[in-house]
C-alpha cells in the first residue's frame, strides 16, 4: 500500500494513454447549503486556528491559485502524462490547509491537518456551488507526508488534478500522526479512529468554507486510494452509524483497500505476504496494541528480539523504507522464518534469515485459525468468534460489516501483488447480498465497446502494454499497485462521481 503514486504515464507515454474525459461535474446551485458555525475550541472538529492558504511555486512565482492554462502547465511539468489521465483543467484551483481537533486510537484528544483544493471560475463545472470530496491518501512511511504539498506530494498533486480540477472542492486528511499532528504515532487501519479523523476533517473544512470562498453543493463523495480505500469505506459505515442527518453520502468508491482485513490476515499469516508486509504488519500491530487489544504483553512477544526494541511506533517516522532495513530495523522481505511453515508456492521471498514475526507468535495465530476459520460464507464471513488477540482485531476492522446506504464502487486490479482483489470482489459480494447499489470495476480487464469506464480501463492496458515491453514483467509487478492502477482508478471514480450527480 504504497503512498507515491508513481504515474505510469510518467514513462513518457503522453498521448498514447487513452484519456479520460473530464466532462462537467454536475450538481451546483448558485447558493448552495448554508456553511455551520464554527464549533468551541477542543471539541471534535473544530477549527485550531484559521484556514491558511498555501502557496504553489510556479515558473519562480508564488501563486495562490492556479488558472487552468498555469495549472495544466504545472502538471505535466511535474509529473509528463497527467493530463493524459485526468484531462484538461476546467477550473482554477486554490491549496488551503486547516488544523483541527480530533481524537486517536485510544479515544485522546489529539489534532490532525488536511488540505482543502477550492475550484473556481466561469465555466459550468467551476461557477455556483460545488459537490466536495472527502479523500483518503495512501500508506506513507513519512510523518512529514503532506496532502497540501502539491509540488511535492504525488498522490496530492493527482487529487487535485483528477478532481479539484475538474469542479469538486476537495478536503484530504493528513491523518493523525502525520503533518504536524501531535499523536506520537498513527491508529493505521483502525476504523473507528480513521473514520472519526475523517469526520472531523470534514467538520472543520467546512466551518472554513465561509472564509475561503468554498460553495458547498451539500454533495458529499468519499473516496481514497490503497490505505485510504479503506479509510473511505470505514469512514462510510461511520457517518451511517451516526444516525443523524449531519452527512448525507451521494456516492463513495473505494479504490485498491484491504476491505477484508481478516482475509487478509489469514492468508498472509496462511502463508502468502504481500509485498510491504514487514510494514504493515507492525503497523497494524502497533495501532491495535495503542487501541487498547493487548496484541502482546511485550514487543518481543511478537518480533524476534534484533526488532523488538524499537520497533514501537516506528512508522511513520523520518526513515524510508531503505533506511529502515539498512539500519536493521526492519527486515526487507522475510516476513517468517525460512523453516516456518506452511509456505505458499511462489511467496518464498518472504522466508528467510533475520525475519521479522516469531515463528511462535505465527503459530498460535495458524492454530486459531484452525480452530476458528472466517470466510466460510460469503454472506457471513466474520462468523468466526477468533480467540487470538490479533484476529479479534482483524474481525473488528473488517469491513464486510454493514450495508452501504449510498451508491459505492471498488475499483483495483485483479493481479495487485500489495492488496489482492478480493478485497474487493469478498466486499462487493457481500454488500450486494444485502442489497446494496455496488460497482464492481477489475481496472485490469479488457473495455467493451459500451464499457461506462472504456476510457480508464483502455489507458491502463495501454500504460501496463508500453511498461512490459519496455522494462518485462517485474517492472510491471513494482508498478502496479502505487503506478498503473491508481491514476487509473482515481479517473475512473470521478467519471463514476459526475455520472451519479447527473442522475
Amino acid at each position: 500500500m504504497r503512498s507515491l503514486l508513481t504515474l505510469a504515464c510518467s514513462l513518457g507515454l503522453g498521448y498514447l494513454l487513452a484519456a479520460c474525459s473530464g466532462g462537467t461535474t454536475a450538481g451546483g446551485t448558485p447558493t448552495g447549503v448554508a456553511n455551520p458555525e464554527p464549533l468551541p475550541v477542543a471539541t471534535r472538529g473544530s477549527l485550531v486556528g484559521q484556514a491558511a492558504s498555501v502557496a504553489v511555486s510556479v515558473g519562480g512565482a508564488s501563486l495562490t491559485t492556479l488558472t487552468p492554462t498555469v495549472l495544466a502547465g504545472f502538471l505535466e511539468s511535474a509529473q509528463q502524462g497527467t493530463l493524459a489521465v485526468a484531462g484538461q483543467p476546467q477550473c482554477s484551483v486554490s491549496v488551503y490547509k486547516v488544523h483541527y481537533n480530533t481524537i486517536g486510537g485510544a479515544g485522546e484528544a489529539t489534532d490532525g491537518s488536511a488540505a482543502v483544493f477550492v475550484p473556481t471560475g466561469g465555466g459550468a463545472s467551476c461557477s455556483n456551488s460545488r459537490p466536495v470530496v472527502l479523500y483518503a491518501h495512501g500508506t506513507s512511511l513519512q510523518k512529514s507526508y503532506d496532502m497540501a504539498d502539491i509540488a511535492n506530494n504525488t498522490e496530492a498533486r493527482l487529487a487535485a488534478a483528477v478532481f479539484a480540477a475538474q469542479g469538486f472542492i476537495v478536503v484530504a486528511p493528513n491523518y493523525t500522526g502525520y503533518s504536524g499532528s501531535s499523536l506520537g504515532y498513527h491508529p493505521y487501519l483502525d476504523r473507528v479512529a480513521q473514520a472519526a479523523d475523517m469526520i472531523d476533517a470534514l467538520r472543520a473544512a467546512r466551518t472554513s468554507f465561509g472564509a475561503i470562498g468554498a460553495k458547498d453543493s451539500g454533495k458529499l463523495m468519499v473516496t481514497g486510494y490503497s490505505q485510504g480505500g479503506y479509510v473511505a469505506l470505514a469512514t462510510q459505515r461511520a457517518m451511517q452509524d451516526l444516525g443523524t442527518n449531519e452527512f448525507t453520502l451521494t456516492a463513495a468508491s473505494g479504490m485498491s483497500g484491504p476491505y477484508a482485513i481478516a482475509r487478509f490476515g489469514d492468508d498472509l499469516f496462511g502463508g502468502a505476504p504481500r509485498s510491504g508486509a514487514t510494514v504493515i504488519v507492525p503497523m497494524i500491530i502497533n495501532a491495535g496494541q495503542h487501541a487498547s487489544a493487548a496484541l502482546y504483553a511485550t514487543p518481543s512477544d511478537v518480533y524476534e528480539t534484533q526488532y523488538a526494541a524499537s520497533i514501537a511506533d516506528l512508522v511513520p517516522g523520518s526513515l524510508g523504507s531503505g533506511d529502515l532495513v539498512d539500519q536493521g530495523k526492519l527486515p526487507e522481505s522475510a516476513l517468517f522464518a525460512a523453516d516456518s511453515q506452511p509456505q505458499t508456492p511462489g511467496y518464498t521471498a518472504y522466508f528467510g534469515a533475520n525475519n521479522l514475526i516469531r515463528t511462535a507468535y505465527r503459530s498460535g495465530y495458524l492454530a486459531d485459525l484452525a480452530a476458528h476459520p472466517c470466510d466460510q460464507s460469503a454472506t457471513s464471513p466474520l462468523a468466526c468468534s477468533p480467540a487470538h488477540n490479533l484476529r479479534k482485531w482483524l474481525v473488528r476492522n473488517d469491513l464486510r460489516s454493514y450495508m452501504p446506504n449510498a451508491p459505492t464502487m471498488l475499483c483495483g486490479g485483479h493481479d495487485d501483488p500489495v492488496v489482492p482483489f478480493f478485497n474487493a470482489t469478498s466486499a462487493a459480494s457481500y454488500f450486494s447480498a444485502r442489497g446494496s447499489r455496488i460497482t464492481l470495476l477489475d481496472i485490469d480487464d479488457t473495455p467493451s465497446l459500451n464499457d461506462p469506464y472504456r476510457s480508464a480501463k483502455a489507458g491502463f492496458v495501454a500504460a501496463r502494454t508500453i511498461l512490459r515491453a519496455a522494462s518485462g514483467d517485474g517492472a510491471v509487478a513494482s508498478a502496479y499497485h502505487a503506478g498503473l492502477v491508481a491514476p487509473f482508478c482515481m479517473a475512473a471514480t470521478r467519471d463514476y462521481f459526475q455520472t451519479t450527480l447527473s442522475h
